[in-house]
């Protein structure tokens, strides 16, 4: 009976250290995340998202080209079909 509390203790001693380490290296950055996430109803982190954003608006301004080819043909490609769907609208109705 000895020999099997000692496994019992030694299982449940492996299973609790495989859920931490589980949760510190996955689901602790996506609980961070999800955290800042919704927190943006705070002030100072508002500021600060608000910060950071002008300030890569900032160097991206300061770059020659701020999208690559790909994204340039993409872009361009979502316009024009987009314009297309507004063409067909019927305003009249609403």
């Amino acid at each position: 009976m000895k020999q099997f509390y000692i496994k019992l203790v030694s299982v449940t001693i492996a299973v609790i250290l495989v859920i931490n380490v589980f949760y510190n290296l996955i689901l602790a950055d996506q609980l961070a995340g999800l955290k800042n996430i919704l927190s943006l109803s705070n002030n100072e982190v508002r500021r600060d998202l608000r910060g950071k954003i002008r300030n890569e608006l900032k160097s991206s301004l300061e770059k020659e080209n701020i999208l690559n080819e790909e994204d340039k043909i993409i872009l361009i490609k979502l316009y024009n079909k987009l314009k297309k769907e507004f063409e067909t609208i019927n305003i009249s109705d609403k």
